[in-house]
């Protein structure tokens, strides 16, 4: 009698799910062990620039009689004014704000942003919209476009390069200032920024305000946002210092923030091993960081229930907002930086960078927080000179 050969096992098709689950999951993790193992060469590889600075394509300077030039300015106003629902710019403000925005050109082609690339005038006017429009209930904006270093200049470990395409951004930065100056006469301005913003008003602070008697009495704060910035190294030799208390005028603001767990070993790196522009090493100083939920430059944690808006990222074709109150509490600790309470939820985590780096929402997280404590600093700059005010 001839043996029957077994029939083959049938699988029954729910196992086969299961399986397939089971390896869509173990996808899921390598691949995030490989990101947060390989993502800072991977980040290298994208937006590095594939050519020297030499080799770049540059951009002609920009000419800041021109209003093309700018993403907002007085009578060219552009997505500034732009405001959630319950808000108005102010019609007739007392002052300006200068505002310089972040890093918006991710291309690796060349060194620095020129002014005519659609995407990246995109993101610098959606930058612009949520980020300088906390400041339209006080302020007239001037924002310029300028020829900004690229991302990757941030990650790149070719330092010549990467000087002097900083170097060309701080030239159109300056000129757009200048031109700011020409223009506004005598009146009274916060000084704004995000990023690669906030480095390039740093630089502004020393060579076009502390050092000119007739502009720095004009400064009623600096909001040098999501860039380390040191009271002894950076400001101290300037005459400058941290904004104490939520009414301190002529001071700076800063603050980057963090989520939990938090690594800021990258930055925190960078910090300890470069020097102030008067040459004074930043390593063992003091970072200043206010929390823009208080206005307070301490380290008391201010829960959620403090926060009274986030403002969420609106495609250009939709209004901004609503506000969401609550998103997030916020405690600047001992390492300088403003670490979170709790993580946000979506969709305030779509543009998280590694390490739980919650930078491109340094200012929508608290958005309705900042517009109050601009206001209250623009009122005591034109209020009767008073002590500041002591925190209960």
């Amino acid at each position: 009698m001839t043996a029957t050969a077994p029939s083959p096992r049938r699988i029954a098709p729910s196992v086969k799910f299961l399986w397939l689950v089971a390896g869509l999951i173990l996808l899921a993790v390598l691949g995030w062990v490989a990101y947060h193992a390989f993502a800072p060469q991977l980040m290298r590889m994208a937006f590095v620039p594939k050519v020297s600075f030499a080799e770049s394509e540059l951009a002609p300077a920009p000419d800041y009689a021109d209003p093309a030039v700018w993403v907002a300015m007085p009578g060219h106003p552009g997505p500034s004014q732009d405001v959630p629902a319950g808000y108005r710019a102010a019609p007739r403000p007392q002052i300006d704000v200068f505002y310089v925005p972040p890093t918006t050109f991710l291309k690796n082609s060349r060194w620095n942003a020129p002014l005519d690339d659609a995407e990246t005038n995109e993101r610098t006017d959606m930058m612009v919209r949520h980020q300088a429009s906390v400041f339209n209930g006080v302020g007239q904006i001037w924002a310029p476009r300028y020829r900004h270093a690229a991302f990757g200049a941030f990650l790149s470990d070719q330092p010549a390069d990467v000087g002097q395409a900083l170097a060309v951004a701080y030239t159109d930065v300056q000129a757009a200032f200048d031109a700011y100056l020409a223009a506004s006469g005598s009146r009274p301005f916060i000084l704004a920024g995000h990023s690669q913003g906030s480095l390039h008003a740093l630089a502004l602070l020393k060579d076009r305000i502390a050092s000119q008697p007739l502009v720095k009495p004009r400064l009623v704060a600096a909001y040098l946002v999501g860039w380390p910035i040191s009271s002894k190294a950076d400001l101290e030799p300037l005459g400058l210092e941290a904004c104490a208390t939520p009414a301190a005028t002529g001071c700076v603001l800063s603050w980057q923030s963090f989520g939990e767990p938090a690594d800021v070993s990258g930055i925190a790196a960078v910090y300890n091993a470069t020097r102030g522009a008067s040459g004074i090493a930043r390593a063992g100083t003091p970072m200043v960081c206010v929390n823009p939920l208080s206005g307070w430059a301490d380290s008391r944690r201010v829960d959620a229930n403090a926060n009274l808006g986030a403002l969420a990222f609106s495609k250009p074709d939709e209004p901004l907002g609503p506000l969401e109150a609550e998103v997030t509490g916020a405690t600047c600790q001992s390492d300088g930086f403003l670490h979170l309470t709790h993580n946000p939820d979506a969709p305030y985590d779509k543009f998280l960078l590694p390490g739980e780096n919650y930078h491109v929402y340094d200012y929508a997280l608290f958005w309705a927080n900042i517009r109050a404590n601009a206001q209250m600093r623009v009122e005591a700059y034109f209020g009767p000179r008073r002590p500041l005010a002591t925190r209960p």
